[in-house]
């Protein structure tokens, strides 16, 4: 049984959200070439926020590698409202790029809240997200989009990276290792990368989940968690991971937090039965070996703390199954 977000879209604060299918003068505005393609197979939303020494170099990796790869395409760049040039030095080689359209936001909200209006306004069939900090192999997106061509059955193949190049490594690595871990148990999928920002993705198939989008870098981990959660086939390509350009937006301790919540929030909204009733089980276990122990040394008088036990394991497993019901409900 497949489960579908069916909540209200809710605006993120400061930024609106912009609904597909609307007519264009209440769309976001974006500014391109009059002559671009209408109906492009390829969309690549490129968040940039403060990349302006490098962003133009981005922008020709990008356009190089679907130029010749005969996939019509465009580039929503999309500038998140950056407190350098960016946005002045991209709209200047915009004549450059007649495959790029430009989406100023007008307040900041964060690279979560790019690529969910990016994928909303996108024209193309297969949505590419990457970063614009020269850290993914953007040349390889091409063949990001071949595999979804060749392989009908998958509807989101992601970028798994071979080694951490980011900043504050020494605690990346061990914090995304266990929130990766956390987040293939409650899965019951083998995740090689969970948070990896280069991935393509059938815009059909995404479109429900965009809603659930978070505003920061925890997107990319909700987009995979909602596909798997609901048995869509999600494959990996190993890449390799350059150093960042420029300075990195990542805080170690708060977006690790908003990680390992927002796995617990997904997981607790496709499938909240797996996440509740193995701690009330655990706990009612507890409270049976307590209680044995108890009538053992006092007789048969049961103690508040052995009673709050098993009253504390009933109530979560009430709780389990009306989640059950309700992410039932949701259903098609």
């Amino acid at each position: 049984m497949t489960v579908r977000p069916d909540l209200p879209d809710a605006d993120v604060v400061g930024v609106p959200v912009v609904l597909h299918g609307v007519d264009a003068a209440a769309r976001h505005h974006t500014e391109g070439p009059p002559g671009a393609d209408p109906a492009p197979r390829v969309t690549i939303v490129l968040p940039c926020y403060n990349e302006q020494d490098h962003v133009v170099e981005e922008l020709e990796r990008i356009t190089a590698a679907m130029d010749s790869s005969g996939y019509s395409y465009e580039l929503l760049t999309i500038d998140d409202k950056s407190t350098d040039r960016t946005l002045e030095i991209v709209r200047s080689v915009a004549h450059r790029f007649p495959h790029m359209r430009i989406m100023p936001f007008q307040r900041n909200g964060g690279s979560g809240t790019a690529r969910r209006i990016g994928t909303r306004e996108a024209l193309g069939e297969i949505v590419v997200w990457t970063d614009a900090d020269m850290t993914y192999p953007n040349e390889r997106i091409p063949e990001f989009v071949a595999y979804l061509d060749d392989h009908p059955e998958t509807d989101q193949v992601v970028g798994a990276r071979l080694t951490e190049e980011g900043t504050y490594k020494l605690l990346r690595v061990p914090a995304k290792w266990v929130i990766r871990k956390v987040a293939e148990v409650l899965t019951g999928t083998k995740i090689p990368d969970l948070n990896s920002g280069l991935r393509a993705i059938r815009r059909d198939v995404s479109l429900p989940y965009l809603r659930l989008l978070p505003p920061g870098f925890s997107c990319v981990t909700t987009i995979t968690l909602s596909f798997l959660s609901n048995q869509h086939t999600v494959d990996y390509l190993e890449i390799g991971y350059a150093k960042r350009s420029g300075t990195s937006k990542f805080h170690p301790f708060r977006d690790a937090y908003r990680y390992i919540l927002q796995v617990l929030r997904m997981v607790m909204y496709f499938n909240p039965i797996k996440v509740l009733m193995p701690a009330a089980l655990w706990i009612l276990a507890i409270g049976l070996v307590k209680l044995v122990v108890d009538v053992i040394r006092l007789g048969w008088g049961v103690p508040t703390s052995t009673a709050l036990l098993f009253f504390s394991g009933f109530q979560i497993a009430v709780l389990a199954l009306v989640g059950d019901l309700v992410a039932r409900s949701r259903s098609d």
